[in-house]
């Protein structure tokens, strides 16, 4: 790298080299939007997982890996003389100007759910200003995963006042559509029980965008929680000189209320 060259010019510069005909990497030369894209998808829940141990370390790499990403998209979209990277920043740099009049502008915004609020109605106009929309979830991404979207469908929704008002309806409505699972599983249907249980996990996003509580994060919570007690259960049978499957449920769920009790 030359005294004046730039980081992200030597990593453009890299990327075009992977992608030249003459020379370039076979692999990245076969790829295409959709085939790079569970990578872009794999790469940002890295990032989430660098956070979530507290690993800055490991944070700085997969910053740098999902950084790629982007450059490989922007690349491959350059070739086919759609857009570059640099159209790519000042893209996101004019949003977030718009959508910053209280820094930018002479908005006013004192609090965070003020701000909120604002962005909100900012990008309801930017999505006016794309023309009119068929229904007003259609830009929900359909690639997010489904608890995510799933937020986000509910959240479009109650912009415009489909929702239940309280929280306390909420569960009231969360306990019907268990109710419902538990007929359909008694009934040994196992299609209407997928169905029932999908309508079980839509409502629990539900009470998560109502608490203002990321569902996702929730859940890799939850993830770790169990990861770490199950972890404890095995720890204890192996000093008992037994693995799980020599154990039963009774020892195993004694084992787990003590990893409970420890933390």
């Amino acid at each position: 790298m030359t005294v004046t060259e730039r980081p992200i010019d030597r990593l453009l510069a890299i990327m075009a080299r992977l992608r030249d005909p003459q020379g370039g990497c076979p692999w990245d030369l076969e790829q295409s939007f959709a085939t790079i894209a569970p990578y872009t998808v794999e790469e940002a829940y890295e990032v989430a997982d660098a956070i979530e141990r507290q690993n800055l370390g490991d944070l700085r790499e997969e910053l740098g890996d999902l950084l790629f990403q982007v450059v490989f998209h922007a690349r491959m979209a350059e070739e086919q003389q759609a857009f570059a990277f640099d159209d790519v920043v000042e893209a996101i740099c004019a949003k977030m100007i718009r959508r910053h009049p209280h820094v930018f502008g002479e908005a006013l915004a004192r609090t965070s759910d003020e701000q909120t609020a604002a962005w909100e109605v900012i990008k309801a106009q930017e999505r006016a200003t794309k023309g009119k929309a068929d229904s007003l979830l259609d830009d929900v991404p359909t690639g997010l995963p489904a608890l995510t979207r799933a937020v986000k469908l509910s959240k479009r929704a109650a912009s415009v006042g489909f929702v239940w008002p309280t929280i306390a309806e909420v569960m009231d409505k969360l306990h019907e559509e268990v109710a419902e699972l538990e007929v359909e599983i008694a009934a040994d249907d196992r299609e209407k029980a997928r169905a029932e249980l999908g309508d079980v996990l839509f409502v629990a996003a539900n009470i998560a965008r109502t608490l203002d509580i990321d569902p996702e994060d929730a859940l890799r919570a939850t993830n770790a929680k169990f990861n770490r007690r199950f972890r404890f259960i095995e720890a204890a049978l192996r000093d008992r000189g037994k693995t799980p499957d020599q154990s039963d449920l009774a020892e195993m769920d004694a084992l787990w209320n003590a990893a409970k009790a420890a933390e």
